[in-house]
């Protein structure tokens, strides 16, 4: 059986799809590296749209993250990949974290949530409003016993004059944290409206400044997570961080070679693309605790194609893969997300997602992923 996948230069090609799953085996629990995969919210069909408050189905969203840690993987909770700032506000995010946080507690698992300012509903002024935003969705994730991701802010960005700014505002947050953070740095790819963050657009100044905040309270940082996209920029900061101070990976286009590492070090991983590679990259790291590289590069570089292309330009648009994929794979009943965003893709860019995702053996029941990627392209009008 074949299936037509319409192309992004328009006309179609011809795909064979699998007809069996692929099983990947995972020695738990993970050891060598701490592995979080930041998770999506699965939408409420009914009542999800663009322009509308966010609605979630509660169930759906938690059965995935207890998918999640079934395989060993910890969940980075109320993230980017979750919407924030594109569909999820903060009143329900405050919800996604208390509730992930109470499920995480009732299964053993992992754990850490973002705190961010997207509460405020108008430009910051002030760096004190910043603060205050700040403190106030910090203290929600330690009253909900979770780790903190002290996530880049839009406000900060908008309101800070220079690298002075984000000293004083990190500090005051890092001196009150009852446990040591996660520092998250953003890059613009993902957010635009995060140019020139830690007070340049120069990165290397940026990324002294980054350091330097780091240096001055490294008992209160846990680690620091990267999303430049950039691996030799990377690895050049993982070297000059403080001992005791993890290097967590958010390149989701580099991600093997960061977690492999090399003599110097290796980095840690929370990853967005772990949420729809979480049984495959849980059998990769787990061959990285018996010290195999060869077997964990043989597993994980195949998937590369399939992030680079769900992150493809523009980036902050992944999050509507990754929920197709979550669909085809038969994690929730529908391809609908918060504030619409379904529809940020192309048809074709979808379809190729499909294939990359099919070729590397993401699909529990390949069958199903099929019918619906079918059933997707009929929507369309698309003669499969």
């Amino acid at each position: 059986m074949t299936i037509a996948l319409p192309g992004e230069s328009g006309g179609s090609r011809t795909y064979v799809p699998r007809t069996e799953p692929v099983t990947y085996a995972t020695d738990l629990p993970l050891t060598s590296r701490v592995v979080y995969a930041a998770a999506h919210v699965v939408a409420d069909p009914l009542k999800a749209g663009a322009g509308v408050p966010a609605a979630v189905d509660w169930e759906a969203t938690l059965a995935f993250r207890r998918h999640l840690w079934a395989r060993g993987l910890s969940v980075a909770e109320a993230m980017d990949t979750a919407q924030r700032g594109m569909g999820l506000d903060w009143n329900v995010a405050a919800e996604l974290i208390r509730r992930s946080s109470a499920e995480a507690k009732s299964v053993g698992g992992g754990i850490a949530c973002g705190v961010g300012t997207d509460q405020l509903t108008g430009p910051a002024t002030t760096l004190d409003e910043v603060v205050t935003a700040y403190e106030e969705q910090l203290a929600v994730v330690e009253d909900a016993g979770s780790r903190a991701v002290l996530m880049a802010s839009r406000a900060l960005a908008a309101v800070a004059k220079g690298p002075d700014d984000y000293a004083e505002v990190y500090a005051k947050l890092l001196r009150q944290s009852s446990e040591p953070v996660i520092l998250h740095w953003l890059g613009a790819m993902f957010d635009p409206a995060l140019e020139g963050y830690w007070g340049s657009a120069d990165l290397d100044e940026a990324t002294d400044t980054f350091l330097e905040i780091i240096a001055a309270h490294p008992d209160k940082v846990d680690g620091v997570k990267i999303s430049l996209l950039d691996a030799e920029r990377e690895v050049a900061l993982r070297r000059r961080l403080p001992d005791g101070v993890r290097c967590y990976t958010g390149d989701d286009f580099n991600y093997p070679e960061l977690i492999q590492g090399d003599e110097r070090g290796f980095s840690h991983a929370l990853l967005g693309v772990f949420d729809p590679l979480a049984p495959l990259a849980a059998a990769a790291v787990s061959r990285l605790d018996t010290g195999d590289t060869v077997g964990f590069r043989g597993l994980l570089d195949p998937t590369v194609e399939l992030a680079r292309h769900l992150f493809c330009a523009p980036t902050r648009f992944y999050k509507t893969g990754v929920v197709l994929l979550a669909w085809l794979a038969g994690h929730q009943s529908h391809f609908t997300m918060v504030g619409g965003l379904q529809s940020a893709r192309t048809l074709p860019h979808l379809a190729r997602a499909y294939e990359l995702a099919d070729r590397v053996g993401l699909f529990p029941d390949p069958h199903l992923a099929e019918s619906r990627m079918r059933g997707l392209l009929a929507a369309y009008g698309v003669d499969s």
